[in-house]
């Protein structure tokens, strides 16, 4: 088996849900991802020249969203992070703009590249303004962060990558640089169709830049694979530096569904979605930036975002019933654990700065753990 492969190819289901054709975010439709990776240099850290071990990514909810907004919500399970465009979002309900992710010390250079791109699609003869959503982890452990080594011309590239196809997992794009629970991470993706009685099913899909941690706390379908798969066994990047740094990273994690739901709705998704964190072993470290957001394309009625003329018209929306948000509720936290341990598969052996290394997580040995404790179950059961 190779490192490659992801949760499902293991024989590992994760809840009761079917995924959808990618078991990605880009299942829901009108939701695109694109990556830009930069991987340059190795050997010591060198400020400003590397290694580099970064990139960019972008999740697209719709064509031009700032056109059609969708109803979001965020959640904070731990502040030490950033994701720009929040107070917006948490007083108007509606994203507005795609969402950018990086490294910690590149929000800026996204946020503004992010501008520039809606403003070559609207031009000078509007008047509007733009609360780019843009968020981080960071990716120092591996990479000369300090370096800044982010520009407009790789946002660009990113959003010239926009596929609504399989998103590439692990080190690719932002998530280049990223270890989760001291194994190497990154992006991570699921989805999830949930019955309804309209349209057959709703589509649910989770991303995850996954770069939060300890080693000793990671839980696979509450198989302790930490203990099966110590430092002693696969060694952690945090040994070549400080071991009490590791668990001090992040996890951003993107909800989308086609499911009309309004944004208290999208609020209440985010907040289960920090569940499926907690269920892989995350405690919302101190020095961990755990930021959910949760966005529905099920209304396609909201009016854009700009400073013209004001609309005094009533606005129809749908709302989805409080039993399909609790099917939704387990399907976010199913999808969201999924993706987690997609990153750690799918992302390879990366040697970053000063020869810094993280493993990926051993795909024979979680498919040992998981599978042979469901069988050891079962047996015990019959």
């Amino acid at each position: 088996m190779t490192a490659t492969q992801r949760c499902r190819d293991l024989g590992i289901t994760l809840g009761i849900f079917p995924p959808g054709r990618h078991n990605a975010i880009t299942d829901v439709p009108g939701v695109r991802v694109g990556h830009c990776t930069i991987s340059e240099g190795e050997g010591p850290l060198v400020t400003g020249k590397g290694p580099i071990r970064t990139g960019v990514t972008i999740v697209e909810p719709r064509p031009s969203v700032w056109r059609s907004p969708v109803f979001a919500g965020a959640h904070r399970l731990n502040g030490n992070g950033e994701m720009t465009g929040l107070s917006w979002i948490r007083e108007n309900g509606q994203l507005t703009t795609p969402i950018g992710l990086t490294n910690t010390h590149s929000v800026g250079a996204v946020r503004d590249a992010i501008i520039a791109e809606i403003h070559r699609d609207r031009g000078d003869d509007e008047s509007y303004f733009c609360l780019p959503v843009v968020a981080e982890t960071y990716d120092g452990i591996l990479s000369d962060i300090n370096g800044q080594h982010i520009r407009a011309e790789h946002v660009e590239a990113a959003f010239r990558a926009l596929s609504d196809g399989p998103v590439p997992e692990g080190s690719v794009g932002s998530g280049t640089g990223m270890i989760c629970h001291e194994f190497n991470g990154g992006i991570g993706t699921a989805s999830r169709l949930v019955p309804n009685a309209h349209s057959g099913a709703y589509t649910l899909g989770v991303l995850v830049q996954a770069n939060h941690g300890q080693r000793r706390r990671l839980r696979v379908d509450g198989v302790p694979i930490g203990e099966r798969i110590p430092t002693e066994i696969v060694s952690s990047p945090y040994e070549d530096l400080r071991k009490e740094m590791a668990g001090s990273g992040s996890i951003i994690v993107l909800i989308a569904t086609d499911a009309p739901l309004l944004p208290h709705q999208c609020e209440r998704l985010a907040q289960r979605g920090a569940l499926a964190i907690g269920r892989t072993g995350g405690i919302g470290e101190h020095n961990s930036g755990d930021l959910l957001l949760a966005f529905s394309t099920g209304n396609d009625t909201l009016p854009g975002v700009g400073l013209g003329e004001l609309d005094f018209e009533d606005i129809p929306v749908r709302m989805a019933s409080d039993t399909v948000v609790e099917l939704l509720f387990e399907a976010v936290i199913d999808a969201t654990e999924e993706a987690i341990v997609n990153s750690m598969l799918a992302a390879a052996t990366t040697v970053g700065r000063d020869g810094i290394t993280a493993h990926p997580l051993p795909a024979e040995q979680l498919r040992a753990a998981v599978v042979g404790a469901r069988e050891n179950a079962e047996g015990a059961a019959s």
